[in-house]
């Protein structure tokens, strides 16, 4: 059994706690790391919070928490930082000749974290470099899979502790990022730790892609109670087969049924063929929606339809956008918590400003834009906590497969 194979053994075999301990305990007998830390970003994607062990082995390898425990690190400035940003693997050169790879830990394009594996010489990393990123890779599958299982991963993400209408939302999201030839996508929201109603959410199969934005009117557990029931009623509709019309018109019957039109929820719907480009969207409440094309910005106006579950029985009609998407172009959605903020002296936030945020972010991938474009309106707002939800959806088209 060559050594891959045997520390990809050891990651599907071991507890779901565990992962750490056999990570580290492969890597350092397979490979002669002589250091391993798994470190996963936060919740705001602003830091890598270091994995405890599982406390399961008992090795008292290095890197062990009994040899001191390893601190949280940027998730910009710092060497993991860099691999995350970038995706690619970095190598950092330690002082006593040791060198420390900085592994991204991603699945299917949704960034996860980092994996620190230290090698004791610069060749033992060069010759271990492509197997050690290949057994972070299925690494991250198995948190992915493990956190059915165990709250150490979800945990370990936190600087803080969320609202509990924060972790309602943040278990409702696909993940924060996803890619496959035709796109690739990524979200964020703001507060992290405290958003209310606003959410999103996506789904794709061989030829189409769904993605919904939304926004719960109300605030804290209210509001993410809506926005629950509006996401779970369009997944029904979706997983039935129904088109994106017909899906808001059942979400909005399955609202108004609970609500008789006291709550109301924000949603729009889009139906992307991934064979053509062709967009059709549903706009019942919509945040706004942009195309940057080169270095040229395009706001579209969308046919506003009413906010799902206002009238008992609204028919919902989808527009086919008249896009003509180009592979290289990027579609930007963004909630009235961005365009809407309001600086000290009183001036919004608006999309002229949000359009040269796109284009100074033009560089940026997909799932790097929505922080960005975040951390530039909290310049603006002059706060760094909002006082509204403040999401951000970002969409690369690279064309049919």
């Amino acid at each position: 059994m060559n050594r891959f194979v045997a520390a990809e053994r050891a990651l599907r075999s071991a507890a779901p706690h565990q992962l750490v301990d056999a990570v580290r305990e492969v890597l350092c007998d397979e490979y002669a790391a002589t250091t391993v830390q798994l470190f996963l970003a936060d919740y705001g994607l602003a830091t890598l919070q270091p994995v405890p062990a599982g406390h399961g082995t008992g090795s008292g390898r290095p890197g062990d928490p009994a040899a001191g425990p390893p601190e949280p690190v940027s998730a910009h400035g710092s060497p993991a930082g860099r691999a995350f940003g970038s995706q690619e693997p970095f190598v950092e050169k330690l002082t006593d000749g040791r060198v420390r790879l900085h592994l991204p830990v991603t699945v299917r394009g949704d960034r996860l974290g980092v994996l620190a594996v230290t090698m004791p010489s610069a060749e033992r990393a060069e010759e271990c470099l492509d197997e050690l990123a290949d057994v972070a890779q299925v690494l991250g599958h198995e948190v992915v899979v493990a956190d059915r299982d165990t709250d150490l991963y979800l945990r370990a993400r936190r600087t803080d502790r969320l609202t509990l209408a924060a972790e309602m939302q943040w278990q409702l999201l696909p993940g924060r990022s996803c890619s496959r030839a035709e796109y690739a996508l990524g979200a964020q929201l703001e507060p992290a730790y405290a958003i209310f109603g606003d959410n999103f959410d996506w789904s794709a199969n061989a030829d189409r892609l769904m993605l919904y934005i939304t926004n719960g009117m109300g605030e804290g557990i209210e509001a993410s109670l809506l926005t629950n029931l509006g996401i779970n009623a369009l997944r029904n509709a979706r997983r039935a087969g129904l088109s994106i019309a017909d899906q808001a018109a059942l979400a909005d019957q399955a609202v108004h049924a609970h609500y008789r039109g006291d709550a109301h929820l924000s949603v729009l719907l889009l139906d992307l063929d991934l064979r053509t480009g062709r967009l059709q969207v549903v706009d019942a409440g919509s945040p706004q929606m942009l195309r940057l094309r080169g270095r040229t910005v395009t706001a579209f106006a969308l046919d506003e339809q009413l906010p799902l579950g206002m009238f008992e029985e609204t028919d919902y009609v989808a527009q086919e956008l008249d896009l003509d998407l180009e592979p290289g172009d990027r579609l930007v959605f963004a909630s009235d918590g961005v365009y809407a903020v309001a600086a000290p002296g009183g001036e919004q936030y608006g999309e002229r400003a949000l359009a040269r945020a796109l284009v100074s972010t033009s560089l940026l991938p997909a799932a790097e834009v929505p922080r960005a474009v975040l951390r530039e309106l909290a310049g603006h707002r002059g706060t760094p906590v909002p006082d509204d939800d403040a999401l951000v959806v970002c969409l690369d088209w690279f064309g049919p497969r």
